[in-house]
């Protein structure tokens, strides 16, 4: 049967999977598991901490190091608030197009992934062959981050990754990281006529986003020369500031929301030197008036970037299967960067458009799947 036709129900049960991140991907992950199982694979479900969700990491072939990892997630975004024209959880086909919640982001990819073990010969692989479909990519990549751990402790050592995220099929090399932050300010409230009574979270709060703006200028400056990143440097962005509730009450707790968006590791680590100094100047101050003072910063998500690199296997490996000879970075963040940082030659390309995706009517077109499947295909030959 050709590889599409064997692709498109697994894609149908996918999608029938309302795998929204806060909702969990369990009963989704266990499906895939008994499909791999059935294609011979030998299975490992790695439950989170909740039960709820979990990766799945599957191999076929020889045990041991080397070899090829193919990543996609399978937690989506939510629907709630967008105008589908059908039901978001239900594959739909029309006009050459492929709509459903995940059909780009990428439930496509993963389709196409699971119905590649069914045509594998796992007895002729001579390298290892990995599927890693994980959870909380779209909220974190918790999901990614728990896997590489996982990896390590286990001593595993893949050679290779292909991260299937929508990208036209075009190959992808780089970009930056994602870390996001919330900063909580606790103070004393008082009356807005006397300030020296309280301590107020609200002008502590400005100090210590000044102190990140501040941060902009020394990481232009450190800008990688020749970044083909656009704006090229590592760049900070404060989403939120909140504090207080009335003009003459001295505020007592203030949050704000922040993200850098960092292109090489110091650079996150000159930001966190810089907060930590405001810290050990200002917090004294604060709890000389009110010792419950506090200045406390929570990691949402610390995603690392995807580094374009001289030597890429997986870059390189890509170009010869699709003459493709250039690879492009992009703006979105992926989980690729921490199967780098893990030690694997990594590269993003798979079917539909980032465009689409998170979208009403996310749809992946019929042709793009089927070209996944031929370069799939074409991909696990080099494993003979």
């Amino acid at each position: 049967m050709p590889f599409l036709d064997t692709t498109l129900p697994i894609l149908d049960r996918l999608i029938a999977f309302p795998t929204v991140s806060a909702d969990g991907n369990r009963a989704c992950t266990e499906w895939l598991a008994e499909q791999l199982t059935e294609a011979g694979a030998r299975i490992e479900i790695l439950p989170d901490a909740t039960g709820e969700k979990a990766n799945l990491f599957a191999t076929m072939g020889p045990e041991g190091d080397g070899g090829l990892v193919l990543s996609g997630h399978t937690d989506v975004v939510p629907v709630a608030g967008q105008d589908w024209s059908s039901d978001p959880f239900a594959m739909t086909e029309k006009d050459g197009a492929i709509y459903g919640r995940g059909s780009c982001d990428m439930k496509g990819f993963v389709a196409a992934c699971t119905a590649l073990a069914h045509r594998v010969d796992a007895t002729r692989l001579t390298r290892p062959l990995h599927f890693a479909f994980t959870y909380d990519e779209e909220i974190g990549c918790f999901g990614g981050q728990a896997l590489t751990e996982w990896l390590a402790e286990r001593g595993l050592s893949p050679a290779l990754t292909l991260v299937g995220e929508p990208t036209t099929l075009s190959v992808i090399e780089g970009h930056k990281g994602c870390y996001e932050y919330t900063t909580r300010i606790r103070g004393r409230a008082g009356h807005g006529s006397d300030p020296r009574a309280g301590v107020n979270a609200a002008e502590t709060a400005a100090a210590y986003v000044q102190t990140l703006i501040g941060c902009r200028a020394e990481l232009d400056a450190r800008a990688p020369e020749g970044s083909p990143f656009a704006p090229p440097g590592t760049t900070i962005n404060v989403g939120s500031i909140s504090a207080g509730f009335a003009h003459n009450v001295i505020a007592a707790e203030a949050v704000i929301e922040w993200e850098m968006r960092p292109v090489q590791p110091g650079d996150a680590a000159l930001v966190h030197e810089r907060l930590a100094t405001f810290v050990d100047e200002t917090l004294p101050g604060m709890q000389a008036t009110a010792p419950e003072a506090a200045i406390e910063t929570e990691t949402i998500g610390e995603v690392d970037g995807l580094e374009p690199r001289r030597d890429n296997g997986m870059r390189d490996l890509i170009f010869a299967l699709t003459g493709q000879n250039q690879a492009g970075v992009v703006a979105f963040g992926t989980e690729a960067g921490l199967f780098q940082q893990a030690g694997m030659d990594v590269a993003i390309c798979g079917p539909g458009s980032i465009a689409q995706a998170h979208q009403a009517d996310e749809f992946v077109t019929r042709a793009q799947l089927e070209d996944c499947c031929d370069l799939l295909d074409r991909l696990v030959q080099r494993l003979y």
